[in-house]
């Protein structure tokens, strides 16, 4: 008769499998890198990656600074506390090139989302902000946003039906034919 092994199974004690605890919180056997005294550090955003570095090495300096100035003979507790700054400053230093990534690219996605609505315009010939919110990735109120002020430019033609807005981009052999209709000479 063959034996099949479970990898999720292993010797149980008391009732729990190995490398658990009680309440079922896991122990950490492995050392993750992106692990920062238990907080996920990929799902933190670069600002709290910063926050959460300083509120470990800021008391870790001060508290240094104490030790040397008013109790010298506790030097040794510089060790023992001091081994937090490590990973604490490669948080900060990530966090850090965290929020210059981000900074340099806050002008580049309304330059990416004007043109995709724009494009959107051109291959459907003219929009509602509704029908735009469906072809691009912008809301609605983004979208009416946009074809407001693009009208308001003067880049494109409002036009009014049943009651509705629709959006187009100029058509100018159309308009020109329409003001030699108006002004005949």
């Amino acid at each position: 008769m063959p034996i099949e092994k479970r990898l999720d199974s292993g010797p149980e004690h008391s009732g729990r499998r190995h490398g658990e605890l009680g309440r079922g919180r896991a122990r950490h056997h492995n050392w993750d890198p992106d692990d920062f005294f238990g907080l996920d550090v990929q799902s933190m955003s670069p600002r709290a990656q910063v926050t959460t570095s300083l509120a470990v090495l800021v008391p870790v300096v001060v508290s240094t600074t104490v030790v040397f100035a008013l109790v010298p003979a506790l030097w040794w507790l510089i060790f023992f506390f001091g081994w937090m700054v490590f990973p604490a400053f490669g948080l900060l230093v990530r966090g850090i090139a965290g929020l210059s990534e981000d900074s340099g690219s806050k002008s580049l996605p309304q330059n990416d989302r004007e043109r995709e609505l724009l494009r959107a315009l051109r291959e459907n010939g003219e929009l509602t902000p509704t029908q735009a919110a469906m072809e691009t990735s912008l809301s609605v109120a983004e979208a009416d946003a946009m074809l407001k002020e693009l009208a308001e430019g003067g880049h494109l033609e409002v036009r009014v039906r049943g009651g509705g807005l629709f959006y187009a981009l100029w058509d100018y052999e159309a308009e020109a034919w329409r003001r030699e209709l108006e002004n005949p000479q």
